[in-house]
C-alpha cells in the first residue's frame, strides 16, 4: 500500500486511451472498490471516485468491451512492487 502515491490519478487499459501506462501494467495494477477487489476494471480515477467495468463479454460495435461506470471508493496498489 505504500506505492499508493507513486500510482497514477487515472490509469486505463485501453491502448488508444491517452491515460494508458503499458510498463505499469505489465507490473500488475490491483484495484480496491468499495473495499471489495476487482479483477474486471478497464479504467479508474481516484480524484473523481469511478471505475469501468467490463459488462460480461459483451462488445460494443467496434469491438471494444462493453463498460458501466461505477462511483465509489477507489484504491489502486501495486501486485508486484519489485
Amino acid at each position: 500500500m505504500s506505492d499508493t502515491p507513486t500510482l497514477p490519478d487515472r490509469l486505463s487499459t485501453d491502448p488508444r486511451s491517452p491515460f494508458h501506462d503499458a510498463a505499469l501494467l505489465q507490473r500488475g495494477v490491483g484495484i480496491r472498490f468499495n473495499g471489495a477487489e476487482k479483477t474486471n476494471v478497464e479504467e479508474y480515477c481516484v480524484s473523481e471516485g469511478w471505475v469501468r467495468v467490463a459488462v460480461g463479454k459483451t462488445l460494443d460495435r467496434k469491438g471494444n468491451p462493453l463498460t458501466i461506470k461505477l462511483q465509489g471508493t477507489v484504491e489502486p496498489y501495486l501486485r508486484d512492487p519489485a
